[in-house]
């Protein structure tokens, strides 16, 4: 049975590729070979990592995106033996997430002897109650049983509102038991961390990459490692990747 890992979300830049590649990266650190699909339109930016060897499926059509064309993604995975990452941008979101549910994939695919896994993301700052209630949507409209992965990305600020985190929110309480895990990525100091982060970003470079390039200097690398193995160490005890 195979694990389909969708990272879906309807807001933009807060760091859905970023997710899927880690998630790529960590299943490879581990000795997999996952399957690695890019659906987004606009920014293919899962795509752009060269190292993960990543699919990229053209949904678009005369400048519009053809809801058909995710017939494709199905046939990928259907007989795929290894698990999948998905990526999917903003701008294809609605499409997908109707596409998903009125064509009813989730069972589908249960049938086929694969897991649905949601990942998505909710973010601080402006965004906070956008990517909140993106979640709460998606929740209410997958099949109860669909497992969501909820990665906390404070990097636009702090995930509070009216002093409760997320796991305080009525949106969380709410879907409590479809949340298979929450993962939260590190709030980085952008003069260190946060910098050095965002350049290998921008790069398309692996943490392996990164780790194995002499021309770093040492302690860049140093505080790379320091990120990975902190997200790998969670995503070590989750059980949605077991």
């Amino acid at each position: 049975m195979a694990k389909i890992h969708m990272i879906l979300q309807g807001k933009g830049g807060v760091g859905k590729s970023f997710i899927a590649a880690v998630l790529a990266q960590y299943m490879i650190a581990r000795g997999y070979k996952p399957l690695c699909i890019d659906t987004d339109p606009v920014n293919a930016t899962f795509h752009g990592y060269k190292a993960l060897d990543v699919r990229r499926l053209e949904i678009m059509e005369d400048d519009e995106i053809n809801a058909r064309h995710f017939d494709a993604l199905v046939e990928l995975i259907a007989s795929s033996k290894q698990d999948a990452i998905i990526d999917n941008g903003a701008s294809s979101f609605v499409p997908l997430s109707h596409y998903l549910i009125t064509n009813q994939v989730p069972a589908l695919l249960q049938e086929m002897g694969h897991e649905l896994v949601i990942h998505t993301v909710i973010t601080g700052g402006q965004a906070l109650r956008d990517t909140v209630s993106g979640f709460a949507q998606m929740a209410t409209q997958f099949p109860g049983d669909t497992a969501f992965v909820v990665w906390l990305n404070p990097y636009w600020g702090a995930i509070e509102y009216e002093g409760k985190r997320f796991v305080d929110m009525k949106a969380c309480k709410e879907h409590r038991d479809q949340v298979a895990a929450l993962i939260e990525i590190p709030a980085l100091k952008q003069e260190t961390y946060g910098h050095d982060l965002s350049i290998m970003l921008q790069a398309r470079r692996t943490f392996e990459e990164s780790l194995q390039l002499a021309s770093l200097p040492i302690m860049v690398r140093q505080r790379l490692k320091i990120v990975r193995d902190r997200l790998y160490g969670q995503l070590e005890t989750m059980a949605a990747l077991a």
